[in-house]
């Protein structure tokens, strides 16, 4: 079993913040910072398959699209990319791109990018704290200004640029049309509860996404069978002999790890590499009931359709 206290690594960005409180301790009027990346305590270690990080936006990112694993390894790439997201906060009038909102054949995406219409076709929409977000390989998409959004994503850096607000950066049309299935923005489903403790947001191929609460005072094993991630987002408790605190992030991979909450509600997401949710995630240690099966879910897994999401509305180095 690992468990691990995330060390963090930051990413200067264009777009990003000179001040990120509450989330980060950085404020420097110097250098805008886009991301935080959680990366494992040592840097030595084998890499994750999946990549954890805070994003900070003062301005829009870039309108992007991430290939499939067919098209990332035709171009010599491990794989192709996947990722969620789940806002923290959200200026009033923040919004994200999500999709298009008209279907467009390759040659009118060509043309598109390259009379710079393509920032009109997105699929724009108000975003809201504790919203989630899955946006698939394919999916064109983009982040606009006043959010911090928790992103997980697969680790690779397949990001392609359609339009960029004048930064001069590069634009990758030829791979931005290949990569990008051009559809309309499809419906995102609900959150799902699984247990009293558990809420689905997101679920693909890559991994699974949740939001999981505990009570003050409980104490739980988590199943981290598989690379597991957790984000605090409210509330302390100690994993293991780690404590964890708001705004903190841990790396867990083994077996199981105990969790104790303390005086106030624990909140967090948790992130993991598989295809369906765990039945059982959880245990109850200080409790008669020893299983916490998830509702709805069988002892081996719950099937969902590839590119399917869980979430309330629907990464790297190119943004």
């Amino acid at each position: 079993m690992s468990v691990e206290q995330a060390r963090i690594h930051i990413v200067p960005k264009p777009w990003g913040r000179t001040d990120l409180r509450p989330w980060n301790a950085y404020h420097d009027a110097r250098t805008a910072i886009g991301e935080a990346w959680f990366e494992r305590a040592d840097p030595g270690a084998p890499l994750p398959a999946l990549l954890l990080k805070l994003i900070f936006t003062s301005e829009p990112l870039s309108i992007q699209v991430h290939p499939d694993d067919t098209l990332a390894r035709s171009l010599g790439l491990a794989q192709g990319k996947c990722e969620a997201w789940y806002i923290l906060s959200a200026s009033a009038d923040a919004r994200i791109g999500v999709g298009l909102k008209q279907q467009l054949s390759p040659a009118q995406l060509r043309a598109c990018i390259c009379d710079g219409s393509i920032l009109e076709r997105v699929h724009w929409h108000a975003a809201r704290t504790g919203n989630s977000t899955l946006v698939p390989p394919g999916t064109i998409h983009s982040i606009g200004a006043g959010l911090v959004i928790v992103e997980i994503q697969q680790r690779t850096d397949a990001t392609f640029r359609l339009f960029d607000y004048e930064r001069r950066r590069e634009l990758h049309i030829d791979m931005a049309v290949a990569a990008a299935s051009a559809r309309q923005c499809e419906r995102q489903a609900s959150p799902r509860r699984l247990t009293s403790a558990r809420t689905l947001l997101v679920a693909s191929p890559s991994f699974v996404l949740e939001r999981m609460t505990l009570e003050p005072g409980v104490i739980r094993e988590l199943g981290a069978g598989a690379e597991t991630w957790l984000f605090i987002l409210r509330g302390a408790g100690w994993v293991d002999s780690i404590e964890a605190t708001s705004g903190n992030a841990l790396f867990l991979d083994g077996n199981r790890a105990r969790i104790e909450v303390g005086a106030q509600r624990l909140q967090c997401l948790v992130a993991y590499a598989r295809s369906a949710p765990a039945p059982y995630l959880l245990r109850r240690v200080n409790a008669l009931r020893a299983p916490d099966q998830a509702r709805g879910l069988s002892g081996a897994s719950l099937r969902m359709e590839p590119g399917s999401a869980i979430g309330s509305v629907p990464a790297a180095e190119n943004r």
